[in-house]
């Protein structure tokens, strides 16, 4: 058995930033439409909440314990927002150039990244966030007067999930991609699905076809 040690040189590893945002609006059927780049993202908060226990006392004794079931919901923070995401922020174009608040808000789904770093690489890699079946509350936007310190008008949005369905696990409606820990062709493997290629539209698959091209990944690489 190999003693504790703590703070081992390269070891000591932090999470930072936000980058590569990316939305894909629910299609009017099944799945969702092609991933449009999201520019100017500057934050994304993640909120879960539930998992609360509740006790249960027989015998004059603590008898046993529920867990209630756990939602996740995040937040949304840019300077701006690609065309593809109005629906989902609940505005209607009949004419380009013209939207129309209060119309129904279409789900969607966002992945992000954040760096993964270490005391000796601040760059030693990152983790792509996904997240599937999503729906963006209505949000404050606040304009103000420009004066002597101008800065841009920024946007937040507070979004909910409906879990999807995953086989041989609980239903979620969040997963995360690790380079530090999946090999490079596995990371090419989910990029090529959610970013496309020269060739092929970014998609948002399932987490089942996820996971399968990660799995096939390591198999061609045998």
């Amino acid at each position: 058995m190999a003693k504790l040690n703590w703070d081992v040189d390269g070891t000591r590893k932090f999470h930072a930033g936000v980058s590569h945002g990316v939305v894909y609006p629910k299609a009017d059927g099944e799945g969702y439409d092609n991933g449009a780049a999201w520019n100017g993202l500057t934050g994304v908060t993640e909120s879960p909440s539930g998992a609360e226990p509740t006790d249960l006392w027989a015998d004059n004794m603590k008898y046993a314990r529920l867990i209630s079931g756990e939602d996740y919901g995040f937040t949304i923070e840019s300077y701006m927002y690609p065309p593809e995401f109005e629906p989902c922020d609940g505005l209607g174009s009949p004419v380009k150039g013209v939207r129309i608040g209060q119309q129904k808000r279409k789900a969607f789904g966002f992945t992000w990244q954040t760096k993964v770093g270490t005391d000796q690489d601040p760059d030693a890699g990152y983790i792509i966030h996904v997240v599937w079946n999503a729906t963006a509350k209505p949000a404050e936007k606040s304009h103000e007067t420009m004066n002597n310190s101008p800065d841009a008008e920024t946007f937040s949005w507070e979004c909910d999930t409906v879990p999807v369905n995953i086989a041989d696990l609980k239903a979620a409606a969040v997963a995360e991609f690790d380079s530090t820990e999946l090999t490079a062709k596995q990371m090419k493997a989910v990029e090529d699905l959610l970013y496309g290629t020269d060739s092929e539209e970014a998609k948002l698959p399932t987490p089942d076809e996820l996971l399968a091209a990660v799995k096939a990944a390591v198999k061609a690489a045998v």
